[in-house]
């Protein structure tokens, strides 16, 4: 039985994996960076070794820091949570040489999937839907055009390690995709080490539509539901609901088996996501799989009633899914808005800094995941999210209505946040009538003026 857990991660995700594990009797190990000594995740954990200097490099990308902590502090296993070292199958092969359980999938899964060339080719053989494109890496640039002709322009040139939107380029000509090719590969080089890059037909304004995974040791594999994730800013999601104003119940089905036949390709185990573009004709293809928790994880939870922590805690204990799919209820309809510390009205820059208040909403159907407080410094060495507003109710227009209203309470001061965006969002027809594509913020900005976030 899992007793101790070390959380290799930080901010709202590690805070989010402290209280579920305190709700399921077992104890925390908190590792930080130095410039992580005042987290509330490290304040509440039952034990906090500190592994290294403020930059990621230093602190939270050491596996070796990690795994001595765990040996040190005798933990039975590792939460990764999102990013950092999350999907590093390397790590995950580590954690089981030295007997500690990784939360998350077999780093055989992890391998396969994380390389979006052969997971493309493992769910193509599952009969899962792919985006037409080459069938591995192009490393040479004069087979590369001829097979973009083949295609057919517009293509999309991405890394094959790739995650975020870096390495990834678009061209809508010979003469175009020259450029592209060396940009992306050069990209893709510096991001992870790794310069090689595959290509696609684009789908241009398609939805980003994603299915929660959950798959047990002994052979179970659900899904549950779908989340929204089509409004991003350079390929960034910023807000995520659930279930699709798009979908419909039929093509929700068909995406929801597609999914489990994906996951069951991969002989995956723990939570992942499945993740599918959209077009405007209900076309779904598979473009990659996320093979940990998703900083939008509430979205389902808060639909289903299902905690995915937990799940993930009990699916690595070795214990079977205590639900089928036909058990799996979608009553609620729930929306997510990241707030992060950027400045809209700038271009999204950055915003470090002490927060002086620190006000975060409530009432019915309101959910506020974040490890800020009045007083908290925002490390700049680090992502720029410093929560998570997710609002719930039985239709998308209460939703809708609530997060505007929680949106309206929310106080940051200090610094600059995304919360004045969100709200502007939150009352633009577009999105209020479900008819927003990946092509969204960059319409939406266009057409906003910058003040409206200040």
């Amino acid at each position: 039985m899992i007793q101790k857990i070390l959380i290799a991660n930080r901010g709202e995700i590690a805070l989010r994996i402290v209280r579920a594990c305190r709700e399921l009797g077992i104890k925390t190990l908190a590792v930080y960076s130095e410039a992580d000594v005042q987290s509330l995740h490290v304040q509440l954990a039952d034990e906090a070794i500190c592994i290294g200097g403020p930059k990621s490099a230093d602190s939270y990308l050491r596996a070796d820091r990690i795994i001595s902590a765990a040996e040190i502090a005798d933990v039975d296993a590792i939460h990764p949570g999102y990013g950092f070292l999350s999907e590093n199958a390397k790590f995950a092969e580590q954690c089981e040489s030295c007997n500690i359980k990784f939360i998350g999938p077999k780093s055989k899964s992890i391998k396969m999937m994380g390389d979006k060339a052969v997971a493309k080719d493992t769910v193509r053989k599952a009969g899962v839907p792919i985006v037409p494109g080459s069938d591995g890496p192009i490393e040479n640039e004069t087979e590369a055009v001829k097979i973009a002709r083949k295609i057919g322009y517009p293509v999309i040139i991405k890394a094959v390690a790739g995650g975020g939107g870096r390495g990834m380029r678009i061209a809508h000509n010979d003469i175009s995709f020259a450029k592209e090719y060396h940009v992306a590969r050069n990209e893709a080089e510096k991001a992870f080490g790794n310069g090689a890059v595959y290509i696609e037909r684009y789908i241009e304004k398609p939805r980003h539509i994603e299915f929660q995974i959950l798959a047990d040791s002994h052979g179970k594999v659900l899904h549950l539901g779908e989340r929204d994730c089509s409004v991003q800013r350079r390929h960034q999601k910023l807000i995520e609901e659930s279930p699709s104003p798009f979908l419909s119940s039929d093509l929700r089905k068909k995406m929801g088996k597609a999914a489990v036949r994906a996951a069951e390709a991969a002989a995956y185990e723990n939570a992942g996501t499945i993740e599918f573009l959209v077009d405007a004709k209900g076309n779904f293809y598979f473009i990659e799989m996320n093979t940990r928790i998703q900083v939008e994880h509430p979205v389902t939870e808060e639909c289903t009633g299902i905690d995915l922590i937990k799940q993930q805690i009990l699916v690595a204990n070795g214990e079977k899914l205590s639900f089928d799919q036909g058990d799996i209820k979608f009553e609620k309809h729930a929306i997510e808005c990241r707030i992060n510390a950027e400045d809209p009205s700038r271009n999204f820059a950055p915003s470090p800094g002490t927060i002086g208040l620190y006000y975060a909403p409530g009432g019915h159907g309101v959910r506020v995941d974040s490890h800020a407080y009045s007083g908290y410094v925002i490390p700049s060495h680090y992502d720029s999210m410093i929560g998570k507003l997710i609002c719930f109710g039985t239709t998308r227009k209460v939703a809708l209505e609530r997060i505007y209203r929680a949106l309206s309470e929310y106080i940051i001061r200090g610094v600059k946040t995304t919360i004045p965006l969100h709200k502007a969002i939150m009352a633009d027809p577009v999105f209020i009538e479900g008819k927003a594509t990946t092509a969204y913020m960059e319409d939406f900005m266009s057409r906003t003026p910058p003040d409206l976030f200040s």
